[in-house]
Order: C-alpha cells, then sequence, then structure tokens
C-alpha cells in the first residue's frame, strides 16, 4: 500500500506508487508509529523542494528520523521541480543551495526586490498558497505562449505544464499531451503556480522538468 506522501501541483498530498525526482518537506506531519499523516498539512511556512540523494543519507520515509529518535521531517516526493513550484514549495538552501540561489536572485528581480532571503520567500509565498483557488489569477488559452516554461495552470481539476508555449497535461506518472480544448483562445484556465514563483520563472529561473514534459508521452511510475 503507498504511503500518503505524494504531492500534485495544487499541493494536497496524495497516496499513489509514483513517487518523481524531488523530495522535500513542509514540516513534520506523519505518525512515526503508523506511517500515516496527521490533520495537519504543514508545521513551517518553510515548504521545500529537496534532492533525493544527498551525501549518502538514508531516511525511513515517515518514520523516526531525528536524531532524538522523534519524527524528524515528513518526507513528500513531486514529480518534478515545476510541480513542486506549483505546489508552492521551492529550493532548498542546505541540499539545493545552487538551485536555491538562482531561484533568490530571480525572485528579487522578478518580484521588484532588492534581495530574497529565505525567510521573506517563505512569508510571500505562504500568503499566496493560502489564497483560494476561486481568487487566483486566470489566463486565457492562447495567452499560454505568453508565460514561462514550468509554469503551471488549470482547467477544472486538470493540471497543465506550459512548456514552448505549448501544454501538457500533468499526471503523477508525467506528462501527456493536452486537451484539445486548453489552448483555443476563449477557454479559461487558472493559474496554479503562485504569482511571486511565476516571476521568478519569467526573470529565468529554470526549473527541473520531468522527461516527459518535451515529448507529452506519460511515462510508467517513476522510482
Amino acid at each position: 500500500m503507498p504511503l500518503q506522501n505524494r504531492v500534485d501541483p495544487f499541493g494536497q498530498i496524495r497516496a499513489t506508487a509514483a513517487r518523481g525526482l524531488f523530495t522535500g518537506n513542509r514540516g513534520i506531519l506523519h505518525d512515526p508509529e503508523t506511517r500515516t499523516l496527521t490533520a495537519k498539512r504543514w508545521t513551517t511556512k518553510a515548504w521545500i523542494v529537496c534532492s533525493c540523494a544527498f551525501g549518502g543519507r538514508r531516511r525511513v520515509v515517515m518514520g523516526r528520523n531525528a536524531p532524538s529518535g522523534n519524527a524528524g521531517w515528513t518526507e513528500l516526493f513531486f514529480l518534478d521541480e515545476a510541480t513542486a513550484l506549483a505546489a508552492g514549495h521551492r529550493p532548498c538552501f542546505f541540499c539545493r543551495r545552487e538551485e536555491a540561489t538562482t531561484f533568490a536572485s530571480c525572485f528579487a528581480a522578478g518580484n521588484g526586490l532588492d534581495a530574497a532571503r529565505a525567510p521573506a520567500i517563505d512569508a510571500r509565498l505562504h500568503r499566496e498558497r493560502l489564497t483560494p483557488p476561486h481568487e487566483r489569477l486566470s489566463v486565457w488559452g492562447d495567452a499560454v505562449r505568453t508565460l514561462p516554461d514550468g509554469a503551471m495552470v488549470a482547467h477544472d481539476k486538470q493540471a497543465l505544464l506550459v512548456v514552448g508555449g505549448a501544454l501538457r497535461r500533468w499526471s503523477f506518472t508525467g506528462y501527456g499531451p493536452a486537451p484539445a480544448f486548453s489552448s483555443r483562445p476563449d477557454t479559461r484556465l487558472r493559474l496554479v503556480t503562485p504569482p511571486a514563483t511565476l516571476a521568478a520563472l519569467k526573470a529565468g529561473y529554470k526549473p527541473v522538468l520531468h522527461e516527459t514534459a518535451r515529448t507529452g508521452s506519460s511515462a510508467a511510475p517513476t522510482a
């Protein structure tokens, strides 16, 4: 039975066998005895996306990983970095320092700031994560060509990745062709990627995309 620790672009945590390219966390969300989630969906404003491999470290997923023997942080998994960014996470300054530094520079440039440190980024993203879906910005179908690679939009409950001015249908196992109606000029799409992160993408941050993002051919579950 898969653990409930896979994150979709809307920030929801699901149970599925497809794990993806990145891990990350939002604090301690699980009970290590049952390896199940508690009612909490974050315990910190620092929602980060991390490398799955770093310094040869090993963890028991949703187990007891703190030096004290307590839970430690709850491992979450993402198809790719675009998924994590859409869900409101940002690169980790510990295991992905180069990417995090670049993201911070682009975040500052895109949002008209002199500089952007982790606490300020986290506070801004947390406000935007809490914005109700119906209050988020919209874009019309043909306007996706103006959005940067790695941005996510949605039609109803279907998440769509923008890459090369085209759309790809998101799933836990990869990307597939977008529905035909999604590119019609009169189709209303909702922006999923937080506005501040979208500004960072426009300023030049290049998120890591799953290999199917370019082909639009969904893959088998990723280990």
